[in-house]
């Protein structure tokens, strides 16, 4: 639902992750402020590095070699039976950019067929919106405004009569892509076995429809996690299914909420993990862009986990950089990165 405008401030803690910069229209426009950030995020080996030296369209600055390599290689030792990827999905594994124009989120693509709905949404965004982010709002009082948003905007959707039809008219004629590099990193993953949990807060009915628009094919590792709509036999929407998720209440315990994809005709394609085997995998790769998105793996007895984070930039130019509690290491590189560094490696291990 929500556009992501995120803080300038890294914080130097103990956790191993990974930031991402990517898909923005000119990298040139970068301010000093945030290549200075990104020095002073850095370990000794790389204090000595002069700002005209990085390059924001590959620069890799790890702030705590040893504790990252020593994670990736315990994942990769455990072998892929071990492995679980968490992942968000707008502006994770969608682009923040497409031709040139914001990309859409999978609640922002919506168009109820209903112009006096549309409208009252986007007045809920636009008030709510810079709540999300707001420092002098405390936390437990802005879950509670989250809360509010969302069961608003989800009310209008039932009130404003959406329809199925209207769902699959908005994503074919949405702003909405995928980064390069996740079909190849989802296909990789289902090929050794290794569950995908996609976590949102956006509209898993919406999300699937993407993924058949813009992939056209169906995965049996992949399993979604977010607010699921339930239609009448008309195809209009009169109730959503289960929990109310929002930006800031992601957590692993709604791993029971999961459902995998369906096909074109609702059913389900081949056999799919159970949640409890899931919850076994105790390696995890975590996705996201929103300090939010840290918690898609609470309640999950993990031994390691990886995070990578992914910046971004608004339309105006001006730069902000996902604050993440844990960060050890800034990355600015394709997604494709991954496979090459830390999944690929995997697939040439036996399954344990």
């Amino acid at each position: 639902m929500s556009y992501r405008l995120l803080s300038s401030n890294i914080i130097n803690t103990e956790w191993s992750a990974l930031l991402k910069l990517q898909n923005f229209p000119n990298s040139n426009h970068i301010p000093n402020f945030f290549l200075l950030n990104r020095v002073r995020c850095c370990s000794n080996n790389y204090n000595n590095l002069e700002m005209e030296d990085l390059d924001p369209t590959k620069l890799i600055v790890i702030n705590d070699q040893r504790s990252l390599d020593r994670k990736i290689s315990a994942i990769r030792n455990a072998g892929p039976s071990k492995l679980q990827v968490i992942a968000d999905f707008d502006a994770t594994l969608t682009r923040y950019w497409v031709n040139g124009l914001r990309g859409q989120s999978s609640h922002g693509l919506l168009k109820q067929g209903n112009p006096e709905y549309d409208a009252k949404r986007q007045a809920l965004f636009e008030y709510y919106h810079p709540l999300e982010f707001s420092p002098a709002i405390p936390l437990e009082e802005k879950t509670k405004l989250m809360e509010e948003w969302w069961g608003k905007t989800h009310g209008l959707l039932i009130e404003g009569g959406l329809t199925y039809d209207a769902i699959k008219s908005s994503v074919a004629n949405s702003n909405i892509a995928f980064r390069d590099g996740v079909v190849e990193l989802f296909e990789l993953l289902e090929k050794k076995d290794i569950p995908v949990l996609i976590f949102s807060a956006g509209l898993a009915d919406i999300i699937e429809e993407v993924l058949r628009q813009k992939v056209h094919r169906y995965f049996k590792n992949i399993k979604i996690v977010s607010n699921q709509m339930v239609f009448d036999d008309s195809g209009r929407l009169v109730s959503f299914k289960g929990k109310l998720i929002h930006s800031l209440n992601k957590n692993e315990h709604a791993l029971d909420m999961a459902t995998p994809l369906h096909d074109q005709t609702g059913g389900i394609d081949g056999a799919v993990a159970d949640n409890a085997s899931v919850k076994q995998r105790t390696n995890v790769l975590l996705l996201g862009d929103h300090t939010g998105d840290l918690g898609m793996s609470d309640g999950l007895n993990y031994e390691n986990r990886v995070s990578v984070g992914f910046l971004m930039t608004d339309p105006c130019g001006e730069w902000w950089i996902l604050q993440l509690s844990c960060v050890q290491s800034l990355m600015v590189n394709p997604i494709l990165l991954i496979l090459v560094t830390f999944i690929h490696p995997i697939q040439h291990l036996s399954l344990g």
